[in-house]
C-alpha cells in the first residue's frame, strides 16, 4: 500500500503526538498537500535548500525534518531569503516539507531517549517531566554509565558517538563521571535540574556563558557539543525506527537519510 501524507502525519503523530510539543513550536506539516502520494522520504535536520535539492535528486516526495520550515506566521515571502526559499522551491520540485520537533524531543523513544542510547546510560530517567502527559515523556534523560569514567575520556567518546572534531567543556579532566544528563539541542537552562538530579555531567548544545559559570559553580562537568551534533546523531537510529512503523503497516515507503547535511556553523 502507498500511504498518503495524511496518512504519514498520522504515523508521526502516534510515535511523537503533535500535541506534546512546546508552545512555541510548530511541528507537523511546513509545506505540501495531505492527499500527496508518498513513496519516498529523506530525513534531514534542517529544510534547507540544499535538503531540498537533495530529495529532488532522488526523487523524493517527502522531506521530514526534526527543525521546522515555519515558526511563526508569515506576514510575507520573500524567494531570495529564507524560508521564502525554501518554500517557493518545495512546491517547484513538488516535495512536502514536514516536521518532528519539540514532540520528538520529549517522545518516549525519541531525540533524547535515542541520546541516551548512544551513550549506553542505564536505568533511565526523563531529566524534566512534561506536565499533563504520560509517564516517560519530557525534556532530557538522566542515567548511570555502566562504569565511571573520568571526564576527559568522556570528552573522547562524545566526540567520536556524535561525529564532532571539538566540544567546549566545564570541568577538570580528571572529574570522575558516573551520572549523566543528555539534552539535545539546546540544555544550557538545563543546568540546574541537572544538578539537582545528582548528574555529574550534562551534555547539550547551545550552553550560554551564564550557564556555564551556573555549572562550575554547582560543580556539574559540562559539554556543549553543539546544537547540529547532539540532534543529527540521533536521525539514523530514528529513521531505523521509522522504517519498521512503516512495515508494520505494509506500506511501501522508502526512507533515506541526508547523510552529508552540513552544520552551518564552523569551527576555524
Amino acid at each position: 500500500m502507498v500511504p498518503t501524507l495524511k496518512d504519514i502525519l498520522n504515523l508521526l503523530d502516534e510515535i511523537a503526538p503533535f500535541s506534546i510539543a512546546e508552545e512555541w513550536d510548530n511541528p507537523g506539516l511546513q509545506v505540501g498537500y495531505p492527499s500527496q502520494e508518498i513513496t519516498k522520504i529523506l530525513i534531514a535536520l534542517d529544510p534547507t535548500i540544499s535538503a531540498i535539492e537533495e530529495s529532488s535528486d532522488r526523487k523524493v516526495q517527502l522531506l521530514l525534518t526534526h527543525h521546522p520550515l515555519i515558526y511563526k506566521s508569515l506576514s510575507h515571502i520573500n524567494r531570495a531569503a529564507y524560508p521564502g526559499d525554501v518554500i517557493f522551491e518545495a512546491f517547484k520540485q513538488g516535495i512536502s516539507i514536514v516536521a518532528a520537533h519539540t514532540n520528538l524531543d520529549v517522545a518516549q523513544g525519541g531525540i533524547n531517549d535515542i541520546l541516551a542510547d548512544l551513550f549506553g546510560l542505564q536505568n533511565l530517567e526523563v531529566l524534566q517531566e512534561k506536565e499533563s502527559t504520560a509517564s516517560g515523556t519530557g525534556l532530557g534523560r538522566i542515567g548511570n554509565l555502566p562504569e565511571p569514567v573520568r571526564l576527559s575520556a568522556m570528552i573522547e567518546t562524545v566526540k567520536k558517538v556524535l561525529g564532532t572534531m571539538s566540544v567546549m567543556v566545564v570541568g577538570h579532566g580528571d572529574t570522575e563521571i558516573g551520572r549523566v544528563a543528555v539534552v539535545g539541542g539546546s540544555g544550557g537552562g538545563m543546568v540546574p535540574t541537572a544538578s539537582v538530579k545528582g548528574a555529574s555531567l550534562l551534555i547539550t548544545g547551545d550552553v550560554g556563558h551564564h550557564e556555564t559559570l551556573e555549572a562550575e559553580t554547582l560543580g556539574l562537568a559540562l559539554i556543549d557539543a553543539g546544537h547540529f551534533y547532539t540532534e543529527r546523531a540521533a536521525l539514523r537510529p530514528f529513521a531505523d525506527h521509522f522504517k519498521e512503523k512503516l512495515k508494520e503497516r505494509v506500506w511501501d515507503v522508502i526512507v533515506e537519510v541526508y547523510e552529508d547535511e552540513k552544520n552551518p556553523m564552523r569551527y576555524e
